[in-house]
């Protein structure tokens, strides 16, 4: 029974990373400051995207549910599916949630690499349901073998793989998220989160889609918030076969915003150009940081997202909030990584703020 303790730990759950990243630094910023906290894309939605919004706000009275079949059916192109395969929801957060109602349990615990994304095991833990952590590797990807091997000890269940991870922006490759959607267990449903896929250069990262595709027990996660720059229109998806869609729709609240919709669909219809014009201006801004962090002589992860993390050899709560104090708002705490600083991949004329204020800080 869901008591009501248990009601607000879920809701709690579902805001880990808004609502974290607000409260690990002071509320009280100052003028011109710089958000490089949570991963967004610098420059916002495409003018296709923004043109398409305008259009359709007038028409924002009604409820427009006739266009979401076409809707599903072109998200399902974008990844070589077919509509059935698509559930669509409030970013990929709402559709991570529905396949944690679906596939987790009291004897089906939620298996995860770690540290990770944390919404999945935290609305996990609020139902009180079992979450296993794996350490990840010593280049920080998913230890494919120990999480397969921890769904056969405990005879199932959902195992979690961001990819690129989110916080350390590092890659499972391809040849091993493969292995282990060939080697699930029985009862076992691999769930491959891929909100970042879109910075990576293929075929650095597996695209889960294909596993779909090859009929594996296999769900990617996608999502329009980050590398589209729609993270406040709350638009994403899941892919999965047919069956497990069917297990995870009931737990969907309702179809998103009508002007996420034509924002989604406007952008997709730019096709690939758009990903790689704006795959390759984050490239170009992350390679000036990872250069001039190779110069000051600070270790990092090598990153394959829109965001790396920084070894700063100082405790990186009280660092941050002095870069706070500074005018940026960087990542909150990831433990065990106490030292290492995340930060988002901004503009050109932010990431030069941000390296002058962690210079002064580090006196480097």
């Amino acid at each position: 029974m869901l008591t009501r303790r248990k009601f607000v730990g879920v809701l709690a759950a579902g805001l880990s990373e808004a609502v974290l990243a607000q409260r690990a630094w002071p509320t009280a910023t100052p003028p011109g400051v710089v958000w490089l906290n949570v991963n967004e894309y610098p420059e916002g939605p495409p003018q296709a995207s923004i043109a398409a919004m305008m259009k359709v706000l007038s028409e924002s009275n009604r409820y427009h549910y006739g266009e979401f079949a076409s809707f599903s059916a072109a998200l399902a192109a974008s990844v070589n599916l077919e509509a059935g395969n698509i559930l669509v929801g409030s970013g990929s957060s709402e559709v991570l949630h529905c396949a944690v109602e679906a596939f987790v349990g009291p004897t089906r615990p939620f298996i995860t690499g770690w540290p990770s994304y944390e919404a999945g095991p935290e609305l996990t833990a609020a139902k009180g349901y079992p979450v296993v952590k794996i350490p990840l590797t010593s280049d920080h990807a998913s230890d494919v073998k120990r999480l397969a091997g921890e769904a056969t000890r405990t005879g199932g269940g959902l195992i979690y793989v961001c990819n690129p991870n989110n916080p350390t922006s590092s890659i499972t490759r391809a040849e091993e998220i493969r292995w282990l959607a060939e080697n699930l267990p029985p009862e076992t449903y691999l769930l491959v989160d891929e909100a970042y896929i879109h910075f990576t250069e293929p075929p650095e990262a597996e695209r889960a889609a294909g596993l779909v595709r090859s009929g594996k027990r296999v769900m990617v996660l996608r999502t329009f918030s980050k590398l589209y720059g729609m993270a406040g229109l709350r638009v994403g998806f899941v892919a999965a076969p047919a069956d497990l869609i069917l297990r995870m729709k009931p737990f969907r609240n309702n179809v998103i915003s009508i002007v996420g919709v034509r924002a989604a669909l406007a952008a997709l219809e730019m096709g690939p150009d758009l990903i790689r014009e704006r795959r390759a201006m984050i490239a170009r801004t992350r390679a000036d940081l990872t250069q001039w962090c190779r110069m000051k002589k600070l270790k990092y992860i090598e990153p394959h997202a829109n965001f790396m993390m920084i070894d700063t050899g100082r405790n990186v709560r009280e660092l941050g909030t002095a870069l706070v104090g500074k005018g940026v708002v960087p990542g909150r705490p990831f433990p065990p990584y106490d030292t290492m600083l995340r930060i988002t991949i901004g503009a050109g004329g932010e990431m030069a703020k941000f390296k002058t204020a962690l210079g002064e800080l580090l006196s480097i």
